[in-house]
């Protein structure tokens, strides 16, 4: 069954806004799923559940000069109603969401058929509801207000193991927030320690405050949640609920922010983009007269702009390049060497600068005396299609290697007689195939390839995979495919000096 997509959902906390009044809460509904539903987004509006004939004690159901039990109890609105709002919110297109502040709430829940489950932040730390929500089986929420890192460490570990689909939410709970006290920066921290969970933002600020929802997005939230209502004769909403209106406004700004930031991985340059990059480069000259061969040394060219059409430009351009017809005195030199097989070096050196950011957006870090080795079965020039690049870090009675694979790379068909390996995913994807059995490994999972196993793999948009093993032989991997099998070593393998000494060494170039 495909899980509930917690990203891109904006949730619209009735909360007590309904003022227990059915045709209110219902006016209330209409007018956001419209603005919602315009604005071309997934929302979802939640209630709050509290059984209060038993969440309240006994001792204190009458007590109105407490606040919160004063609102709780002036504002109660029967199961019945519920019913019917929960109705009318899935014939107008949103999901159904809730709160529950008690154990018997989450058996409301499940009896009304509710989508999703949100826990408060001051329920965040309640275990006993949390063990109940857990196993309610539905998608859940959890707001994080007041909780200390390691409690969030705590509630995050344990929905995991409890194989729960869910997300946080950054939350503030002071109603309304001051703008110096959201914290905005907890989303990215968020993001970054607790990777493969939706982080959200469950805002207080001034409703008429756009500016934070797009500073939220721009940190990396991706489900928003804000108390809504409506204000008329009768009802007046509080400080930090936000009208129809304020959420048509807050929706657009989201929507600025997410046009405005683009995505997430880097996409070709647009044509306007060249266009204006090009006449502000230098082109390639020749200083003066040269013949066809001759090599194209710093001392024979040099820069300068225009461009004009068909040229090389000066970032093409290298002391290796060979010159293809006669050239006067001043003449620009052709786009078409550019086009020309780059060496084995440059070649290596491309390889490696794309393994480097790799390692860099992962944040894996190797020691500067590990041996590098590019792995090149059907030869160098082939290597994007067939290959990995290896990284060993420590070879003794036990062996660490980094196995690096670039996108859409294969590694064929091999076994080891000597040496028992272990695999374990750091990042990216991977697929192996050992003995013919298919595997496809998430981050983290460990994947044990015996002696005498044959083992192949792949992956899809690049990975980097940590090996341990038993001592690493160079004479000790086989080949299924005897094309391979009867090569030298040498052939299909490229030393590269240690890491840091190669790229201090390619950084004259």
């Amino acid at each position: 069954m495909k899980q509930f997509n917690l990203n891109d959902l904006f949730v619209y906390d009735l909360a007590n806004n309904h003022q227990g009044d059915l045709a209110h809460a219902e006016h209330i509904i209409r007018e956001i799923a419209r603005v919602n539903n315009a604005a071309g987004v997934r929302g979802a509006i939640k209630f709050q559940f509290r059984q209060l004939d038993t969440f309240i004690h006994p001792d204190y159901q009458s007590r109105m000069d407490l606040k919160y039990i004063k609102r709780f109890q002036e504002t109660r609105l029967g199961a019945d109603g519920f019913v019917k709002l929960a109705k009318l919110i899935k014939e107008l297109g949103l999901y159904t969401m809730c709160t529950p502040f008690d154990e018997p709430s989450v058996d409301v829940i499940l009896d009304m058929g509710l989508d999703i489950i949100k826990v408060a932040s001051a329920s965040a730390d309640d275990r006993p509801l949390l063990k109940r929500v857990a196993a309610a089986g539905k998608p859940l929420v959890v707001s994080t207000g007041g909780l200390r890192t390691e409690e969030i460490d705590w509630l995050v570990n344990y929905l995991e193991c409890e194989h729960v689909n869910f997300a946080l939410m950054h939350c503030i709970s002071i109603y309304p927030s001051a703008d110096d006290k959201l914290q905005l920066n907890q989303i990215g921290s968020m993001v970054n320690r607790y990777r493969g969970v939706p982080i959200g933002w469950s805002t207080h600020e001034d409703p008429n405050n756009t500016v934070p929802v797009q500073l939220g997005y721009a940190k990396g939230a991706r489900l928003f949640e804000r108390h809504v209502g409506l204000n008329t004769d009768k009802y007046k909403l509080n400080a930090y609920s936000s009208t129809p209106t304020q959420i048509e406004k807050w929706l657009a700004a989201y929507k600025d922010a997410r046009s405005m930031l683009g995505a997430d991985e880097r996409i070709p340059t647009s044509l306007e983009e060249q266009k204006t990059l090009k006449e502000l480069k230098r082109g390639v000259y020749v200083r003066s007269a040269v013949a066809a061969g001759e090599q194209l040394t710093a001392d024979k060219v040099f820069f300068a702009m225009p461009i004009h059409e068909g040229q090389l430009i000066s970032g093409q351009w290298h002391a290796e390049m060979i010159a293809d017809k006669d050239y006067a005195a001043n003449a620009a030199v052709t786009e078409d060497l550019a086009g020309v097989e780059t060496s084995d070096e440059q070649y290596i050196y491309q390889i490696m600068l794309q393994v480097r950011g790799m390692l860099a957006k992962a944040n894996v870090h190797i020691n500067e005396d590990a041996s590098i080795e590019i792995s090149h079965h059907y030869g160098l020039r082939r290597f994007r299609e067939y290959g990995a690049i290896i990284i060993t870090c420590i070879n003794r009675s036990y062996a660490k290697k980094l196995v690096i694979q670039l996108p859409r790379q294969k590694h064929p068909y091999h076994h080891h007689q000597k040496k028992e390996e272990t695999f374990q995913l750091i990042d990216g994807d991977l697929e192996i195939v050992r003995d013919g059995e298919r595997f496809k490994l998430r981050p983290g999972d460990a994947f044990l390839v015996e002696p005498g196993k044959w083992h192949k793999f792949h992956t899809l948009d690049g990975v980097i995979i940590e090996e341990v093993s038993t001592t690493h032989y160079n004479n000790d991997s086989f080949y299924e495919d005897p094309a391979i099998a009867k090569m030298k070593r040498e052939d299909r393998k490229t030393n590269v000096d240690n890491w840091l000494a190669y790229f201090r060494a390619k950084h004259a170039l």
